[in-house]
């Protein structure tokens, strides 16, 4: 029997999962498996509300317009609150590109206003103009991590993703368009909260976070125990390769 699991909550993953997103708790879940962790998923649809006590990370990948209008205002119904006292008890909170929308105010999509949890300050709006497409890298900087690292993935995005005064980006773009094209600044973090518009899907391209959001999850003070990456460390560098780093 394992003696630590990890227990992921995810949000949605009948409607927000495009992109191959749930590739992501795949990853999770193998790299748990391989160090001896236990693995748990549970997910969380419509009309179901969640414990922020009862799992130690929270995922939510993106849809398109009309699943995430959907999901969007039962967030805001019935898991909000629990969002809000997860984050604050310092649970780990990953939503991408849709889901990463949700966390602010609010997506202005023409006349349509679609509501967020207001996890994050920020809002997106559809604005005129080409869709932000292409392989994107940024450089980031983790706690308790040394050093800025880096992260590429796919960003396929027609909202412009507009960050508050005070919130601080997950990343600053290497190449790409990140959060508006033109902020030079892509995802956004608040403390153990993250949001990023890299995906396709995000962490089997980046095996280094998944470590890292299994470590911070679990609240570990020590390392996790190295694996054999070799065609993890070459699925990265072929990111950074087809995205110009």
């Amino acid at each position: 029997m394992a003696e630590r699991t990890l227990r992921v909550c995810a949000l949605y993953p009948d409607l927000m999962n495009i992109y191959a997103d749930r590739g992501n708790l795949l990853l999770l879940e193998r790299r748990c498996q391989w160090r001896g962790i236990g693995f748990e998923v549970v997910a969380a649809g419509l009309g179901e509300g969640i414990d922020p006590e009862a799992h130690d990370l929270f995922y939510i990948g993106g849809a398109q317009d009309r699943d995430q209008a959907l999901c969007a205002q039962d967030m805001v119904d019935t898991k909000r609150d629990a969002l809000h006292a997860a984050a604050d008890a310092g649970r780990v909170v990953l939503a991408v590109c849709g889901g990463y929308q949700l966390l602010g105010h609010h997506y202005q999509l023409g006349d349509e206003r679609i509501p967020g949890v207001g996890l994050v300050d920020l809002h997106t709006v559809r604005e005129d103009g080409a869709r932000l497409i292409g392989n994107v890298a940024i450089e980031v900087r983790l706690p308790g991590v040394s050093g800025g690292r880096v992260l590429a993935g796919f960003e396929n995005h027609g909202g412009r993703t507009h960050l508050g005064a005070g919130a601080q980006p997950l990343g600053r773009v290497l190449k790409g368009h990140g959060n508006t094209g033109s902020s030079g600044f892509e995802g956004v973090l608040r403390g153990n909260v993250i949001g990023t518009y890299l995906h396709g899907p995000l962490l089997p391209k980046n095996a280094w976070f998944a470590d890292w959001l299994i470590a911070t999850a679990l609240g570990l003070d020590e390392p996790l125990a190295g694996l054999e990456d070799e065609l993890e460390r070459a699925a990265h560098a072929d990111a950074r390769r087809v995205a110009g780093v």
